[in-house]
């Protein structure tokens, strides 16, 4: 299969109810050499804590793994351990910052991260903002929550239907800045021509259903699919920050391949219109003729 081409767009908004926006999301633009031996880093935190301490958080967590997998170029099959160092890095920091700050200070961050480097996507996770992966016109979940419901629904403990109903569905199980050490789950997997991936805060979950996760960044464009769910999970009030970064994959010679045919579209609208004026004025001579014949 050819080189994949990306096409990434992004939104985030405070939401109706909360008064600041608590997330953070990445869109990394590295030079062409590290963009070659790194890939491309996208991702999305979500922010916990007292007043403004959870922007803090997020804030850190994206400027760490930023500079930490960007730190030197990764040979083969080394993405994996270094976005489990950067994320490590980013918890040390936020841990130390909020414990420098006093106990009822401490702050923390839900933080997932992708790196699309050829046509291989790698997910890191930690907490509940998700990775989807679009394929086949459906919404697959890669990610997996760690939240107290969604360890009970894992141990058969609630059914998905409760979970969503679940007075505790907030309470996060792992988060980067809450202890010294956190772990870091890690997802592997080849990327296919018109595949999407959707990285999310939880602001968006249980307000907008898989069908519409699916259904919307296949039809937009990845900066209008992004906008358009943050829309959507809006006016099914949902009572958070709302974060959604959208990325696109197609064959590059496809892209080129429909990018001539648009080209030999113009060129054939563009020879239509004198051809109709010649036709009209052709016409117009030959009224012109009968109505001198006639006279």
């Amino acid at each position: 299969m050819d080189e994949l081409t990306v096409r990434v767009g992004a939104a985030t908004d405070t939401g109706p109810v909360r008064e600041q926006n608590e997330d953070a999301v990445l869109i990394s633009e590295p030079d062409p050499k590290m963009l070659e031996t790194n890939g491309l880093l996208l991702a999305v935190a979500d922010g916990m804590g007292g007043y403004q301490r959870g922007e803090v958080a997020s804030r850190i967590a994206v400027e760490t793994l930023k500079e930490v997998y960007y730190e030197s170029p990764i040979g083969e099959n080394e993405i994996p351990d270094r976005l489990k160092r950067a994320f490590r890095t980013a918890n040390e920091r936020i841990f130390e910052d909020g414990s420098a700050e006093g106990q009822q200070n401490m702050m923390g961050t839900t933080l997932v991260a992708a790196v699309v480097k050829n046509n291989d996507l790698t997910l890191a996770n930690v907490g509940d903002s998700r990775g989807y992966l679009i394929r086949a016109n459906q919404a697959n979940q890669i990610t997996q929550d760690h939240s107290l419901v969604a360890e009970q629904v894992a141990a058969g403990a609630m059914t998905a239907d409760e979970a969503r109903e679940s007075q505790h569905r907030n309470i996060i199980t792992r988060a980067l800045g809450h202890r010294n050490r956190v772990d870091v789950d890690i997802f592997e997997m080849r990327l296919l021509s018109d595949d999407r991936l959707v990285l999310t805060s939880d602001g968006m979950h249980d307000y907008v259903t898989d069908d519409d996760l699916a259904r919307i960044p296949l039809a937009k464009s990845a900066d209008e699919a992004a906008r358009e769910l943050i829309t959507m999970a809006i006016e099914n009030q949902t009572n958070d920050n709302v974060s959604v970064l959208v990325a696109s994959f197609t064959e590059s010679g496809v892209e080129a391949e429909e990018a001539m045919v648009d080209d030999e579209a113009d060129e054939r609208s563009s020879l239509l219109v004198p051809v109709l004026v010649l036709i009209g004025l052709m016409i117009f001579i030959a009224i012109v003729v009968v109505i001198l014949q006639m006279g």
